[in-house]
């Protein structure tokens, strides 16, 4: 799952400069371990701050290691105010909302369950593209995908028993979280193509600009930590440095170097990995409806991103 601007593809297996010190088979896992891992630093953080805080730390120090990065490679910030101006509305779509929605569902939902709604985000896509991206036309392949989907959504929750034992508001707000990435992905393609600035630097100014509308929201909302306990920050850092900053740029290698499409294969180990960790580290229960809906949700997602074959 990507929470960053895409302004124009990465040319996939366009020979990079020297050779990547680790095989991209081993990155693709570090950054899966990375997404998995996030939804339980998420509730570690909001262990001992406010959800906005987690929220505002994350994106401080995401921002922090990208700045590094640009810092590194001499990459300079967009211009234009049109462009910054589209980039707002990106930062807050693709971060601000999501990462703090996130963060206020974890307060009453398990960490299994927001990384298994984090997985719904393919199925989003497919809905609203079919309404807002007149060239990416449906087949019965995809929008069966898109019904098996929700099926399996239904069955993480347990429709059939009334969805007892589930917080609503904390599962809607994961449902939303997850439902606001693919508007910001059809907002940034509709107002960010072609812009012929690079993906680290739209990037960069897009993570700027929503910690820049957490600093103003934060303080309305939330006051500020009497104490600051150790484990939650680490937590709130962590996801924020490795979660947020390092893995955009791991997303970025493999991009590169395997293609969009083998990159983007990511999503559907997140929430196992999620659901793994929230269970062995947190010790949260799992009923027999959540890993088999999960397969069923990675299914139908599965499904969702099928593509025609060409005929010659």
């Amino acid at each position: 799952m990507s929470s960053v601007t895409s302004p124009r593809p990465l040319a996939p297996a366009t020979a990079p400069a020297g050779r990547p010190a680790l095989d991209w088979r081993l990155r693709f896992g570090a950054l899966s371990l990375v997404w998995g891992f996030s939804f339980l630093l998420i509730k570690v953080g909001t262990d001992g701050y406010a959800p906005f805080q987690v929220t505002l730390g994350r994106l401080v120090f995401g921002t922090a290691v990208l700045a590094a990065a640009m810092a590194v490679k001499r990459e300079r910030l967009p211009r234009g105010a049109r462009t910054w101006g589209h980039l707002t509305v990106a930062a807050f779509l693709l971060n601000a909302l999501p990462f703090s929605l996130f963060a206020y569902s974890e307060l009453t939902i398990p960490s299994t369950l927001a990384g298994i709604c984090n997985a719904t985000s393919p199925l989003w896509g497919m809905a609203l593209s079919l309404v807002a991206l007149s060239e990416d036309r449906p087949t019965r392949v995809r929008v069966a995908g898109l019904g098996v989907g929700f099926l399996g959504v239904l069955t993480v929750l347990g429709a059939w028993q009334g969805f007892s034992g589930l917080d609503a508001g904390g599962t809607a707000m994961a449902l939303a979280a997850s439902l606001s990435y693919p508007v910001g992905w059809i907002y940034v393609r509709r107002t960010l193509a072609g812009t012929g600035n690079s993906h680290l630097s739209m990037t960069g100014a897009q993570l700027f600009l929503a910690t820049v509308q957490l600093a103003f929201v934060t303080p309305l909302f939330t006051t500020l930590p009497t104490r600051f306990p150790l484990v939650p920050l680490l937590a709130i850092a962590a996801l924020g440095a490795l979660g947020t900053g390092i893995a955009v740029l791991i997303q970025y290698g493999l991009v590169a170097e395997v293609g969009p499409t083998t990159a983007q294969m990511v999503t559907y180990f997140i929430p196992v990995i999620a659901t793994a960790a929230g269970v062995a580290v947190l010790g949260e229960s799992l009923a027999w409806s959540t890993p088999v809906g999960a397969v069923i949700v990675l299914a139908g997602a599965a499904l969702t991103q099928a593509r025609p074959r060409r005929t010659t």
